[in-house]
């Protein structure tokens, strides 16, 4: 009886960091949306046991460091198609999918097992908008052209811009990076071509380490 109690007392607080997180972030989301993120929260937990997917084993840390700052991506989402790169277990892309159902997410990581929880996941949350692609992104060609390229872990900026750029297309496609610290090193080395268009520092509910979203785009074609 004890573990069930500590359980539920443990649901309920994520719930209401979840609750708090979103209000502090300026996001309001249906009933259904937020369990579906607390699902895939469970879901990461689970695996990670087994696969490890994460180095944050906690769900109270998981959920800040994690997927409330997936979604710190949100005011960056417009278009119809997202790419991530370097999705690992499906981060920023499954949150993001989550909250976004009208926009298609393609979540590419050449490791398969990682690859193989973002299936698990997309199948187990029903998240119809979602496909996981198990390629390195330089082979990566898809159908249609993207209009958002993220980024939460992948590489530096400069390896971003040159791995991602037969996929940019000057005028549509922006490119998003997730970082710590501001990169003011790897800014200075972005190839020819690119420009900054935002440079923004975020707080993530619950986490005190520095953030910062970078946004680029092309100025003209290769």
């Amino acid at each position: 009886m004890k573990a069930r109690g500590s359980d539920a007392m443990t649901s309920d607080a994520i719930r209401a960091q979840l609750d708090t997180g979103l209000e502090e972030l300026g996001l309001s989301l249906s009933q259904v949306q937020k369990d579906k993120l607390l699902e895939y929260l469970a879901l990461l937990l689970k695996w990670n046991t087994a696969f490890n997917l994460s180095g944050v084993k906690d769900a109270s840390e998981m959920l800040s460091r994690h997927i409330l700052d997936s979604l710190t991506l949100q005011p960056y989402m417009q278009g119809e198609r997202v790419l991530d790169v370097g999705t690992g277990p499906g981060l920023p892309g499954i949150p993001l999918a989550i909250c976004f159902p009208d926009k298609r997410f393609d979540l590419l990581d050449s490791n398969g097992k990682k690859s193989r929880f973002v299936f698990q996941a997309k199948l187990q949350l029903g998240l119809n908008n979602v496909t996981a692609q198990n390629e390195r992104i330089e082979h990566y060609r898809p159908d249609i052209a993207i209009d958002v390229i993220v980024s939460r872990a992948f590489s530096s900026l400069p390896d971003f811009v040159e791995l991602t750029k037969h996929l940019v297309q000057p005028g549509r496609t922006r490119l998003v990076a997730m970082k710590g610290l501001y990169p003011e090193e790897e800014l200075a080395l972005l190839p020819e071509g690119f420009v900054v268009n935002k440079a923004q520092k975020v707080t993530v509910p619950g986490y005190t380490g520095e953030r910062h979203i970078i946004e680029l785009s092309a100025t003209s074609a290769e």
